[in-house]
């Protein structure tokens, strides 16, 4: 593993291929710099991503070490700002339909988007609510930026994106409706979310192609199959045109995690998804399955989640390799 060819603020060079941080006692965590097979890391003399993004560089220091994911926070565990988008229209008809609401034409052309908790729990962190909040999961994909400059077209955004990782965001369905009738939100309604340990550099993921990731994304609900979407197909808006739009009206600094909202799939005739157990793709939130029963059955059936229930998201190469390592999460009551 050389060294970098440019260690200018928020640029990296061929050499660096993906990266985790090690839970150490800090806020930011020790950077770790991975080999390609991501068996082994060497800890970045730069000591945590924020301050590898900002200019201090990707060099690594030591000697190379057994790296052992459950001891990873998220890879960027206090990011300068989260921007949450709704990039896979699809989900949000969904949910104008099943609430008999008329889907404003715009929406296919203007993304939707959100500030949320900027930052971000491990890959094993317990998913703390109230049942009653109508817990849920949402897998996304998310990227890390350099610095974006105000107005930055989307093919100069798509070029800012330095990491790709996979998140998952929570939401308490409950909460949502009343927050957004005031005009407002989300903040109750949408708490910390997590990623898995590994984040990659573009060029080195498999299905990357300049500005979406195609392959499976893999979810399980309680060691059963919920979701097998395909994370590049009926994404509306690219990651280059979700970064533009962020841009619009500011800078964004280095250390900027746009997420893609959760992945939505139409199924094979064009009609809505269908759960991984009657052949279809399935779901990437509970959400989605309820709407899609509400609007076949006439009410949801399906219930969100409760304490004990487990989560897992992560996606796979063409040889059944993990490529971002496992988000592994188990729903705990408050106060428990």
């Amino acid at each position: 593993m050389g060294r970098a060819a440019d260690r200018g603020p928020g640029r990296i060079g061929d050499w660096l291929v993906k990266i985790a941080t090690l839970e150490n006692g800090t806020r930011d965590g020790q950077l770790l710099i991975l080999s390609e097979d991501g068996t082994t890391g060497r800890k970045a003399a730069a000591g945590s991503l924020i301050a590898a993004l900002d200019g201090t560089g990707f060099d690594a220091t030591g000697e190379a070490e057994a790296f052992d994911a459950a001891q990873c926070a998220s890879p960027l565990p206090r990011a300068v700002q989260f921007l949450d988008a709704s990039a896979y229209v699809n989900h949000v008809e969904l949910v104008r339909k099943a609430r008999k609401a008329e889907m404003p034409e715009r929406f296919w052309t203007d993304p939707l988007m959100y500030q949320g908790a900027s930052y971000f729990n491990g890959p094993t962190a317990p998913i703390l609510g109230d049942p009653a909040w109508g817990i849920d999961f949402e897998a996304e994909i998310a990227v890390i930026t350099g610095d974006v400059s105000m107005g930055a077209s989307p093919e100069e955004a798509a070029g800012a994106i330095r990491f790709v990782m996979l998140l998952n965001d929570i939401s308490l369905r409950n909460l949502i409706p009343d927050e957004l009738s005031k005009g407002f939100g989300f903040v109750q309604s949408k708490p910390v979310n997590s990623c898995a340990p590994l984040a990659v550099t573009p060029e080195a993921l498999p299905g990357w192609d300049g500005r979406k990731l195609n392959g499976i994304f893999r979810i399980d609900l309680n060691g059963a199959p919920f979701g097998r979407v395909e994370a590049g197909q009926d994404m509306t808006f690219d990651f280059g045109q979700l970064i533009a739009h962020a841009a619009k009206t500011r800078h964004l600094p280095a250390g900027t995690v746009i997420g893609s909202g959760t992945v939505s799939n139409k199924d094979a005739d064009g009609g809505p998804g269908r759960p991984v157990a009657d052949g279809g793709r399935g779901y990437a939130c509970i959400a989605e399955q309820r709407m899609i029963e509400t609007i076949q059955d006439g009410a949801p059936k399906t219930p969100f989640l409760q304490p004990g229930d487990r989560v897992e998201i992560w996606m796979e190469d063409e040889n059944g390799q993990s490529i971002f390592g496992r988000i592994d999460q188990t729903v705990q009551a408050v106060g428990d």
